[in-house]
């Protein structure tokens, strides 16, 4: 990746028939996991913002655990969207690809930046309210394929992984604030 590459984002197409059972009961299942995920839940943008402000410093260990962090909440997604029935880890990256290169604070991210990218964030933000209402959709018609097929069709799927891909760029761009880049409005990689 260049200096500048936001943030790689994939998840492995199931060519293979999931699991009808786990699918009907997925809401259920992911309580666990979304618990575990809501504990460790926190404000990751202040503490990063505020110490590239004050010290044009992101400290690697904090960069670790907001990229770690995004990465258990992707594999969370990803199963709760019904793209794979591996239940989500909290260490192995499984089906799913997300990277976020460390970013050199002096040389790529402007000082001041944190102060107002959440800003010109809204319009991805407004835009990505309508594209996760279509994923939403996506997801229970996908459920209903999963169902009565076994198969997560092709359309849905790369629909909702775009979605996400999109989200965690924001993400990227906005609140773990690893990049000055803007990101681009397009749901492909």
């Amino acid at each position: 990746m260049s200096a500048h590459t936001q943030l790689t984002f994939s998840i492995d197409y199931p060519d293979r028939s999931l699991d009808r059972r786990s699918t009907l009961l997925r809401p259920l299942l992911a309580l666990p996991v979304l618990i575990v995920f809501g504990t460790f839940g926190g404000l990751l943008a202040i503490p990063a913002g505020a110490m590239i402000v004050a010290r044009r410093k992101y400290p690697r260990w904090f960069f670790d655990f907001n990229r770690e962090y995004l990465r258990f909440a992707a594999r969370i997604d990803a199963y709760i969207a019904l793209m794979d029935d591996a239940y989500p880890s909290t260490d192995s990256p499984q089906h799913v690809h997300l990277d976020v290169e460390y970013p050199d604070v002096e040389r790529d991210l402007d000082r001041w930046a944190p102060l107002y990218k959440w800003l010109l964030a809204i319009p991805h933000l407004i835009v990505l309210v309508f594209l996760i209402i279509g994923a939403v959709f996506a997801v229970i018609a996908a459920w209903f394929a999963i169902l009565f097929t076994g198969r997560y069709p092709r359309s849905l799927f790369t629909y909702v992984e775009g979605v996400m891909r999109w989200a965690y760029r924001v993400v990227a761009y906005a609140f773990l604030l690893t990049t000055d880049e803007y990101p681009p409005f397009r749901l492909a990689a």
